[in-house]
């Protein structure tokens, strides 16, 4: 039976007396990829905020490892990585921005596990590791921010949007590097995307936001 990562029930999430987000219940299985569609302001990134700890529920009941939300400890955090649709980068070197998340876990050899995440996003690392943020393409960018978090090999990996803003090629290689990570690692996929049709092609299921609510695509 897989481990559950996730249990929540009954979570809600309130901005400005608004209820934005309520979830009667979800679980989420380690190793399992799980699609997440739905139209803008329905909620998903809110519920995806919650699963990355930025945020609590207004209400209601939410583990991480059977572990309430709110107390999870600092080991626990560090193995959920999230990537956004728009990258945020230090304003440094392409290999000092992937090596950073090493370097504050006290892993100081950095080097080939920086150059590995290079290459599992497609980017070689002899022409890329010493570059500046500033030289960077969007989709260059995007492909940098994975790899500074497939560098740490995370439990689970939040991707909201991820190809949204990038050219095809750049999608495709982004999407494929998540994929590896759960194949090689077993981390857990959370996909939030428009492709519908991608996602029935990779995700063990797909889930439906409206409203805030959760139902499961058929």
């Amino acid at each position: 039976m897989s481990e559950s990562l996730y249990h929540l029930e009954k979570v809600t999430q309130v901005y400005s007396g608004r209820t934005v987000l309520d979830v009667e219940s979800l679980d989420i299985e380690a190793q399992s990829i799980t699609g997440l569609i739905g139209p803008n302001g329905s909620g998903k990134s809110t519920l995806m905020r919650i699963l990355a700890f930025l945020e609590n529920p207004a209400s209601g009941r939410a583990s991480f490892q059977d572990q309430p939300l709110a107390k999870v400890t600092l080991e626990q955090r560090r193995q959920v990585a999230m990537l956004n649709q728009e990258p945020y980068l230090l304003k440094r070197s392409v290999r000092g921005n992937i090596s950073y998340g090493l370097k504050i876990r006290g892993i100081s050899d950095t080097s080939t596990p920086v150059n590995r995440a290079l290459s599992k996003v497609g980017l070689d690392p002899d022409k890329f590791s010493q570059r500046s943020w500033r030289e960077l393409s969007g989709g260059e960018a995007q492909r940098v921010a994975l790899a500074a978090r497939l560098v740490l090999k995370p439990k689970v990996l939040l991707l909201d949007e991820p190809t949204a803003s990038v050219d095809l090629e750049n999608s495709e290689l982004i999407l494929r590097a998540a994929l590896d990570a759960r194949d090689q690692w077993g981390t857990t996929l959370i996909i939030i995307s428009h492709q519908l049709t991608w996602l029935r092609q990779i995700a063990d299921r797909i889930l439906s936001m409206d409203y805030g609510k959760l139902s499961l695509v058929q």
